[in-house]
């Protein structure tokens, strides 16, 4: 996303009591979008940038007092509601930091310091990639669960406006615009996340969701959505929102074949999100669902519909399940395991052509 409509989101998810992630590339303006909506809303801002932190800096130093151990406040604790805490380096932080700042994501409090009511929190990280020395990965759901994570990426008009109101040499810009492939080499972020939709995270789209008009929502819904309950729920919702239609449910379609006949009528997004669908569905199973399937063979049944599908749909896009259920093989261990071998090598051989499971 361009810099101009991560700083709007920012905006809009922090007056909704709720935290923005921003993931870029170094020099992109992270830190000037903080400042610019510290400065537009007269905010002071706070910048912690946590890799260089310890536990004590955050919860503060002990102190005795009367008849107890008291910690106190660290010099940067805001007293006043008009702040922006801005959480920096967060995936270059050491773990016991990001735990320490986790009561502050939950609470807005540390210890027995708690911020004041209308204080805003947003933070910043460097996408995971080999470049970035001592950044890790981080894959604790309940930790990036706490955010609305957005990816920022250069762009050229932006830069340029902002730079005639930041003085930046005439000459540095008529470069830039005469070779805006000079403004950034780095102009994709991967942020290696794996969101997936909780009660939490649906509670905390629709805390931002209010806030924003219908407007807002068709022009920036999906990628507010996708920030919190990831792509394949955001494009579902959407699709919900907008009346496009109602997709099949995948246990009726698996198991007893039903609205197979209105998938022809679907789009290929829609389809698309079908088959996340489908995926999410088989991840869902529980034992004693699997342990009923097996017993019913109602493993065939499947198979025999999602041959059916396979007509219906994109070969990509079915190709994705059995690479779904491939993927489940070699994650799981004991009944799991055996039950998306035995649904895999159903499905194979009712499909019964060797090319669909090539390149699995």
């Amino acid at each position: 996303m361009k810099p101009s409509t991560v700083k709007y989101l920012s905006k809009k998810i922090m007056e909704a009591g709720e935290i923005p992630l921003i993931w870029g590339h170094f020099g992109v303006g992270k830190t000037d979008i903080a400042r610019e909506i510290a400065s537009e809303t007269g905010r002071e801002l706070i910048i912690l940038i946590i890799s260089q932190m310890e536990p004590g800096d955050l919860i503060g130093l002990p102190a005795r007092g009367s008849d107890r151990t008291v910690f106190l406040k660290p010099d940067w604790w805001p007293d006043e509601d008009n702040v922006l805490i801005m959480i920096d380096e967060v995936n270059r932080a050491h773990r016991s930091i990001r735990n320490a700042i986790m009561q502050l994501l939950i609470d807005k409090r540390i210890h027995n310091h708690v911020l004041p009511e209308g204080a805003w929190i947003m933070g910043a990280a460097n996408p995971p990639d080999e470049e970035y020395d001592q950044v890790d990965l981080i894959t604790d759901p309940a930790f990036m669960s706490r955010f609305f994570h957005l990816e920022l990426s250069p762009d050229v008009d932006d830069w340029v406006e902002w730079s005639t109101s930041n003085n930046v040499s005439p000459e540095i810009v008529s470069f830039i615009k005469e070779y805006p492939e000079y403004l950034s080499s780095d102009t994709i972020v991967s942020m290696r996340l794996n969101l997936r939709p909780s009660p939490r995270s649906w509670y905390k789209l629709a805390n931002v969701l209010s806030l924003m008009s219908e407007e807002d929502i068709k022009n920036y819904g999906y990628v507010v959505s996708a920030a919190i309950v990831g792509s394949e729920a955001a494009r579902t919702f959407l699709s919900f929102l907008e009346n496009k239609v109602q997709l099949p449910d995948p246990k009726e379609l698996l198991y007893e074949g039903k609205n197979l006949d209105k998938i022809s009528k679907l789009s290929n997004e829609e389809k698309i999100t079908l088959i996340f669908r489908i995926n999410n569905f088989f991840e869902s199973l529980q034992e004693e669902d699997m342990i009923a399937i097996l017993n019913d063979q109602d493993q065939k049944t499947i198979a025999d519909n999602l041959k059916k599908l396979s007509d219906l749909v994109p070969k990509d896009a079915l190709f994705s399940v059995l690479r779904f259920l491939n993927e489940m093989i070699e994650k799981n261990k004991g009944l799991k395991r055996a039950f998306y071998d035995k649904l895999l090598e159903e499905i194979a051989i009712t499909l019964g052509d060797s090319s669909w499971m090539e390149g699995i």
